[in-house]
């Protein structure tokens, strides 16, 4: 069996033979230096984009840097949730195990998904949601097994407005650009609230969770947002971004990081559970409620 045993920051773990390691979104960015690093420790890599040009490039320079031959891609719109049920069938068919699933995707934009919820809530959230729910048995039967799911600090700006949810399936109204950036921050607390939700449900299993902010890290997310996005998260950036190797830490952190399984549900920045969270973060009613409106919405109830 390949074994690697590399250091990276503080985070050093062998790796086994091929530990099946799916991360979204991964042909930029964080979710790329991440894609890296698991590489480089013998990890069987599988890119999940939807951009298939941008992410074979991507998998093409992670190859050459790191030499492995185990790093894959596959098709996955997770603003399409039929998208993400052919891809949650195709990975079942194609894969024996699951070790690690990262919830990476994200945007900031206007607009709506495939199945008409708002952008924001539909990839940032309800994707993820679905595709977790779809694997979870997967990761059960290769445990021990970790959920990563990426958040923001800007979750501090964000509410779950479930009356505006269910009657116009977004989780706020507006279409300028202001509107947008706050329609993020509110999927980014239904990130936290997701997570908070699902170690519930998980626990008696050998799965864990955790969601994370990675700090404010330079990468291509106003690609994905409008004018008013890319101005904030540009000059936020001058004053406090990070490089892509360093925001990738925390997300490295709650994926190799053994000892910190008791944490499960927890929230992590700078490589650290926060344990002064906003108290919307962890409110049991609000939590369970998404996570039945979910069910709802992706068809699962």
């Amino acid at each position: 069996k390949q074994q690697d045993f590399l250091l990276t920051g503080s985070h050093r773990r062998r790796t086994t033979g091929f530990h099946r390691f799916l991360i979204f979104w991964a042909n930029t960015g964080i979710g790329k230096a991440v894609a890296r690093d698991l590489a480089r420790r013998g990890a069987r890599v599988i890119l999940a984009c939807r951009d298939q040009q941008r992410a074979e490039a991507a998998r093409q320079d992670i190859v050459k840097e790191t030499g492995s031959s185990q790093v894959l891609l596959m098709q996955l719109d997770l603003g399409n949730l039929q998208s993400v049920r052919s891809f949650a069938e195709n990975f079942l068919k194609s894969e024996s195990r699951l070790d690690l699933l990262i919830n990476n995707a994200g945007v900031a934009d206007r607009g709506k998904t495939a199945d008409s919820f708002g952008l924001n809530f539909g990839v940032n959230h309800l994707g993820h949601f679905l595709l977790t729910n779809l694997l979870l048995d997967k990761l059960k039967a290769s445990g021990p097994s970790r959920v990563v799911t990426v958040s923001s600090i800007t979750y501090k700006m964000g509410k779950v407005d479930f009356s505006c949810l269910t009657t116009h399936r977004d989780v706020a109204l507006g279409n300028s650009d202001r509107d947008a950036f706050i329609k993020y921050c509110h999927s980014k607390l239904c990130n936290i609230l997701f997570t908070y939700e699902l170690a519930k449900r998980l626990q008696g299993s050998d799965v864990t969770c955790y969601s994370l902010e990675p700090g404010m890290v330079n990468t291509e997310i106003s690609r994905h947002g409008t004018f008013f996005t890319q101005v904030i998260w540009t000059l936020v950036g001058l004053l406090f971004s990070i490089d892509v190797d360093s925001g990738a830490q925390t997300i490295l952190h709650c994926s190799l990081q053994q000892g910190i399984e008791h944490l499960s549900g927890h929230f992590f920045s700078r490589c650290a559970p926060l344990m002064n969270m906003e108290p919307k973060a962890r409110d049991d009613a609000t939590a369970k409620k998404l996570w039945e409106l979910s069910e709802t919405f992706c068809g699962l109830s």
